[in-house]
Order: C-alpha cells, then sequence, then structure tokens
C-alpha cells in the first residue's frame, strides 16, 4: 500500500522532536541514548574517554556506523543528522589533520549545539551545516565516506536522500550507515508525522 506523507509536517516533527534533544535526550527514545548509548554500541573506548560529556551526554544513534569500515587518515567525510556530533568527532579523530569531515543537520538547535561541542572538543577540522538529506549542498563526488546514524529512516523521500548519498560520493566512494527499518508495514493511522519522528 502506497501511503501519502506530508513532507512538510514530517520535517516540523522532527525539527522540534531533536529541538528537544539538544537540550536533553533522555526519555525522548525508545533506545539507550547518552552514555548506555555510547557503551551498549561498542564504540572505540578512547574516543569515549576523550570526547566532551556534552557529546555523549547528547548521543542518540541507533549503531555504531564505524563498525562497518575503516576511516582513513586523509579522507573527506559526510555525516548526514550529525545531531549532537558525538559521530563528527570520532570521523574527526580518525581522518587527522590532513582530512576533513561535514555534517549536516535539519534541526538549527542540533547544528549550534555541534558547531559550539565540536570547539570544545578541539575538532578543527569538521564543518557543520543546516541541510537535508534530500537536498545535500555539497558538489559531486566530494566524499570518500558518507556516514549516518539512525537518520535515513527519517527522511520522507527516501530515493531522493539516496540520490544524493550517491552524487556526492566519490567513484568507490562508502556508505556506512546506521539505522532503523520496519519488520512491517505500520497501520495508516500510526502514519502521523509525529509518529514519524519518534
Amino acid at each position: 500500500m502506497v501511503i501519502k506523507v506530508n513532507s512538510e509536517a514530517i520535517r516540523k516533527a522532527i525539527q522540534q522532536k531533536y529541538s528537544e534533544a539538544s537540550i536533553c535526550v533522555e526519555g525522548l527514545f525508545n533506545y539507550p541514548t547518552g552514555k548506555a548509548g555510547v557503551e551498549g554500541l561498542n564504540y572505540d573506548a578512547t574516543f569515549v574517554q576523550s570526547a566532551p560529556k556534552e557529546l555523549i551526554d547528547g548521543f542518540c544513534g541507533v549503531g555504531n556506523p564505524f563498525s562497518l569500515g575503516e576511516i582513513k587518515a586523509g579522507e573527506t567525510v559526510l555525516d548526514i543528522g550529525c545531531g549532537a556530533g558525538f559521530d563528527l568527532f570520532c570521523a574527526g579523530k580518525l581522518t587527522g589533520a590532513n582530512g576533513k569531515v561535514f555534517g549536516i543537520d535539519l534541526t538549527p538547535a542540533m547544528i549550534d549545539k555541534a558547531k559550539e561541542i565540536l570547539d570544545l572538543a578541539g575538532i578543527s577540522n569538521a564543518e557543520v551545516h543546516l541541510a537535508s538529506s534530500e537536498n545535500i549542498p555539497f558538489e559531486n563526488n566530494k566524499f570518500d565516506v558518507v556516514i549516518s546514524n539512525g537518520v535515513l529512516n527519517l527522511s520522507p523521500d527516501k530515493e531522493a536522500s539516496f540520490a544524493e548519498i550517491f552524487r556526492v560520493l566519490k567513484s568507490g566512494g562508502r556508505l556506512q550507515i546506521a539505522d532503523i527499518v520496519l519488520k512491517e508495514e505500520l497501520p495508516p493511522e500510526e502514519m502521523s508525522a509525529k509518529a514519524w519522528s519518534n
């Protein structure tokens, strides 16, 4: 069954939810967040120990995109839906001084938080931009790796998101995502804009 979605209403619901998450993630999601989330997903302990507390406390990812492949020194990485910036922090450390990491997020409050915390953490090879996964503001063939953590499931137009990802990836580039998928189709009454962002 094809269900029509109101993309603008979904984006507003997502921005509302993640504006709340930029203040405190506790109790907002149906999975472990903060320190419990990071530790449960087997992130590299050196990153967990060296990250500012604010990065750990603001973590609301659903998986560990770094478990899917190596990020090499000198590479250029895009994080779609960077949130407060923990995955950007990890990517910035992995790519090193000669690498570059970029984050995009749909929520202005998350962008502000990520910039502030990455600056606090001394990550100088990162940039954060306000943008959606359906309209990525970078040129073709720019990135060695695109990562995402619990974000592409939120997109109301996944075909557009994946088309944009493959547009900005270099030939031979890698896509490393962690996400949530449905095992069965939801009934139409559960497909509200608010439910979409949960």
